[in-house]
């Protein structure tokens, strides 16, 4: 925790955290809006061994040990904690971000990491500081809150509950110098990423030997799932006076992000009061080691830790964790369609189980104009399971464009849809012609999509025919380039052929290994894969009947792939789709 600094701006600092922190008073307050409630029917919290939380307290002090005794913000002794925090959360399956601190006093990295379950715009976000101060190794202040989230992120990522709002852990960094890391942090996002933390969870010292058990604003909705695990205790908390303004809940309750969180006490002294409640020694300060050397593994109380970490657990799962309830998803792909009178056209319906088990799922489809049918292939799937949807229209089916709803209905009465547009076009017969757009990327870009200078007339790789051409890859680095066109492909033609010419220029000097590849797609399917093993002199036309996709809309894609050393380029020229 940081110091307390009496100056007027400190002074000020306090007031305007009184001003976010309301007083102890008889009754809870109510929710408002942004504050958030436990999660319905939340599944009962884990225990969390405090022996685990105490072992990666030794991983700190040990840390400490080889790093001139502490691990201050900037040291070594801090960048290795990071790293040992940032290895356990990788491997655990978080998304994990560390975030550089450019005007902390000691340039440093906040370390942020996200559980993928629950909705990204409803986020719950925990943190503790990670680092200490120089005097000393820094383990109550404050490796038992960064240890006992710690432990609660990897207990939760082993459990995996289904998730009702996303959990965010943060592990700050510079906060013994003014709580520059939390404050860059929340001054880092925007208005809307604002708005989506629901709530902001602090720990800061956790386990001090003679600590008490406060929690910051206890009135508030927000702290309500700290306060209920303590009560069903009977620990009797009290409001973390010594506390407001001097960690990093601080920044938060500034940008009017509502928080709370546990402490248990620095350098205040117990009153008798409170020693007669939670027992220790009045007269003398919660944590007698506060900022100095002997702030050792030594100096923790399991039992106020013990109850920290298993508060914390409580709180997630309040918070965030909901009971299993089966769902699924449905997609259609393509998205949209044409079919003449008198043919019949097709799209891939897609299923995902999105919670819970897999459970079975019947397809139908409405909004179909007079003399449209739809059928499935199979009528029913288990989620995460696929179908063939073929609509086919009749020699009088109405002309015009429509929305077609595609509905599965599981088995547990849960129903899902999605939109389909189809258009349906007389039976002229084949229109016929040249398909793709642009195909010699002689007119600019249009109509396709590409990456940055894929579409180049660069002389160092000729183009086949014309000055430009769509150039992929060649750097000899770790890269990614897409080339792409949506196209509508008309029914009734006798053939539809697409073809490309492909150059293949490469340093690899392998005969057998593809490094470097290059994907055709149609849609979701691979046309073929090409790669450094394809390289020869000169363009060689590549052709595939693609008549299947014949009455669809879909998108014509290139996607090269390049790994760390010795290029591949991919030169792409004169693309054609000719149906006729």
């Amino acid at each position: 925790m940081k110091r307390r600094v009496l100056t007027v701006g400190a002074a000020l600092a306090v007031f305007a955290a009184a001003a976010v922190a309301p007083a102890v008073g008889p009754a809870a307050a109510a929710p408002s809006a942004g504050v958030l409630a436990p999660a319905a029917q939340a599944l009962a919290a884990p225990d969390i061994a405090v022996a685990n939380v105490q072992a990666h307290l030794t991983q700190f002090q040990t840390i400490a040990t080889q790093n001139g005794g502490n691990r201050r913000a900037g040291s070594a002794g801090y960048t290795a904690s990071v790293a040992y925090v940032k290895t356990k959360l990788q491997a655990a399956g978080y998304t994990v971000t560390e975030q550089v601190c450019t005007d902390c006093t000691y340039r440093s990295n906040n370390l942020i990491a996200e559980w993928p379950g629950g909705p990204a715009d409803q986020v719950v976000m925990f943190g503790s500081h990670l680092d200490g101060v120089s005097a000393g190794p820094g383990i109550n202040d404050n490796a038992t809150g960064s240890s006992a989230l710690l432990e609660n992120a990897l207990v939760l990522a082993q459990q995996n509950p289904t998730m009702t709002k996303r959990v965010r852990f943060a592990w700050w960094t510079d906060e013994e110098q003014g709580l520059n890391g939390s404050d860059f942090y929340v001054r880092s996002l925007s208005a809307t990423q604002r708005g989506y933390i629901k709530g902001y969870y602090n720990f800061d010292m956790i386990g001090s030997t003679n600590g008490g058990y406060f929690i910051n604003r206890i009135t508030s909705a927000t702290a309500a799932p700290l306060k209920a695990y303590w009560d069903s205790l009977n620990i009797q908390p009290e409001e973390n006076v010594e506390g407001q303004g001097r960690s990093d809940d601080y920044p938060f309750a500034q940008a009017g992000i509502q928080t709370s969180g546990y402490a248990a006490g620095a350098s205040a002294r117990k009153t008798s009061a409170q020693a007669t409640k939670w027992g220790g020694t009045s007269g003398s300060a919660y944590d007698p080691c506060y900022h100095r050397s002997c702030d050792t593994t030594s100096n923790v109380s399991a039992t106020v830790l013990n109850r920290s970490a298993d508060g914390i657990a409580y709180a997630i799962w309040q918070l965030a964790v909901g009971s299993a309830t089966n769902d699924f998803s449905v997609a259609v792909s393509p998205t949209s369609g044409s079919v003449q009178r008198g043919a019949s056209t097709t799209a891939t319906v897609s299923t995902a189980t999105t919670a819970g088990t897999a459970q079975t799922v019947g397809l139908s489809a409405t909004g179909l104009p007079a003399g449209v049918t739809a059928s499935f292939s199979p009528s029913s799937v288990t989620s995460g399971g696929s179908a063939t949807l073929t609509l086919s229209a009749s020699a009088s089916a109405t002309l015009g464009t429509y929305t077609v709803t595609v509905t599965g209905a599981g088995s547990g009465g849960v129903s899902r849809s999605a939109s389909y547009t189809l258009t349906v076009g007389g039976s002229g017969g084949c229109s016929g012609g040249q398909l793709i757009g642009n195909g010699g990327f002689e007119s600019g870009s249009s109509p396709w999509t590409a990456s940055s200078g894929v579409i180049t007339n660069d002389t160092r790789q000729p183009a086949r025919t014309g000055s430009y051409k769509a150039w992929m890859l060649g750097y000899g680095s770790t890269r990614t380039e897409t080339l792409s066109q949506s196209v509508t492909i008309p029914a009734g033609c006798a053939s539809y052929t697409l073809s490309f010419w492909l150059h293949v220029d490469t340093a690899e000097t392998t005969t057998s290994t593809a490094y470097d590849r290059l994907v055709v797609q149609v849609g979701s399917t691979t046309l073929a894969t090409y790669s450094n093993l394809n390289a020869a002199a000169g363009y060689t036309q590549r052709s595939f009947n693609v008549a299947a996709y014949a009455g669809q809309t879909v998108t014509l894609k290139f996607t090269g792939t390049e790994d760390a050393s010795l290029q591949t380029s991919f030169v792409v020229d004169d693309v054609t789709l000719q149906a006729s």
